[in-house]
């Protein structure tokens, strides 16, 4: 466990900038080599700390890679702050939260693109579907760090306006996921074998039109 510091204590901020720089190490290093191919002794090493100072801020392996998830939704904070609030959970929720279905859907639809089709998160994600059949708690916490928490602001959301609306929705979380499958049917695979870039046209249109596809299942009650 890392000992801990008050605000003003400068060995606090040293210890916040060595955790820095091993998750970012730790994330260049899982990129580049996969989860399975990356030693934490390297990452050690690329980060300038000791192992001993690694393993003070992060538990195990699978901890550290949590961390460089979390860091990966973090940096989408500088292509979109509101996509950055989805995923990562935040109390501070996205603009389009208190926006009715028909304007919010599109916005967060195209933010989320935007997020899931850049090139670090495309990185990350073949990371995981690359190791997690040998590593079981890879996709665990990619399902924590990543999905979950991007569905429990979606399902909060529902919790918002089916009053209003009237949707019966009898199960939330699963929406998010059918709304997330609607956005990336057929683009995701596109872009992650690297057949096609699609452009912010595109992305909208496809939210657009996952978004109606989305109205109509809440509409019909089938969710």
């Amino acid at each position: 466990m890392v000992k801990t510091w008050s605000a003003d204590n400068p060995k606090a901020a040293l210890m916040t900038r060595k955790r820095e720089l091993i998750v970012s190490a730790a994330l260049q290093i899982f990129l580049e080599n996969g989860y399975a191919e990356s030693s934490v002794n390297r990452i050690a090493a690329e980060a300038g700390v000791s192992i001993k100072t690694l393993y003070r801020h992060f538990e195990s392996k699978d901890d550290l890679f949590s961390a460089v998830m979390h860091a990966a939704c973090e940096s989408a904070g500088d292509e979109s702050t509101t996509t950055h609030q989805l995923l990562s959970g935040q109390p501070n929720l996205p603009s389009w939260f208190n926006e009715a279905p028909v304007i919010a859907l599109p916005i967060a639809g195209a933010e989320y693109l935007q997020h899931v089709l850049s090139e670090k998160q495309l990185a990350l994600y073949r990371v995981v579907t690359r190791d997690a059949h040998r590593f079981p708690e890879l996709g665990r916490r990619y399902q924590e760090e990543v999905t979950g928490k991007r569905d429990a602001v979606f399902a909060s959301y529902l919790d918002k306006w089916v009053p209003t609306t009237h949707w019966k929705v009898a199960d939330k979380r699963g929406a998010a996921v059918v709304f997330a499958a609607l956005l990336t049917a057929g683009m995701l695979n596109e872009t992650l074998h690297g057949s096609k870039v699609p452009s912010e046209d595109e992305l909208a249109k496809q939210a657009d039109a996952a978004t109606n596809r989305m109205l109509g299942l809440l509409e019909a009650g089938l969710l």
